[in-house]
């Protein structure tokens, strides 16, 4: 895998650990609520998807740094499956939030395109 596969997967995971953050302990916040799509009435019944959905990210993001550490220290062949995989899924995740939720075409593009660098540039 390329060194900018790998700095892009790197910038990848690192944002879902931070999504995991803000998703996870920070979702109430008023000054989120643009980026979540939510109104104040509607923080309680939030948490639980946004909770959980914190949580997935944190998994793709450690399972992203796990593959990337692998790279260097372990398996290349299993660290590069597991950056693959992470990177693709966010490919196909980042379609699925567009689709559900057109409004968010902003956050689709954040979380698909550089997932789709790292893809397209680990298989060429």
């Amino acid at each position: 895998m390329n060194a900018f596969a790998q700095v892009v997967a790197l910038l990848v995971s690192l944002v879902l650990v931070v999504m995991w953050v803000l998703e996870t302990f920070f979702h109430d916040r008023p000054s989120l609520y643009p980026i979540f799509l939510i109104e104040p009435q509607d923080v309680p019944a939030v948490r639980m998807w946004a909770v959980n959905v914190g949580f997935y990210n944190l998994c793709f993001g450690l399972a992203g740094l796990l593959g990337l550490l692998l790279l260097h220290v372990g398996d290349p062949a299993v660290g590069r499956a597991l950056v693959l995989v992470v990177c693709a899924s966010h490919v196909l995740l980042a379609l699925v939030l567009y689709v559900s939720e057109r409004r968010l075409w902003l956050s689709s593009l954040g979380e698909g395109v550089p997932a789709l660098a790292v893809v397209v540039s680990a298989l060429v």
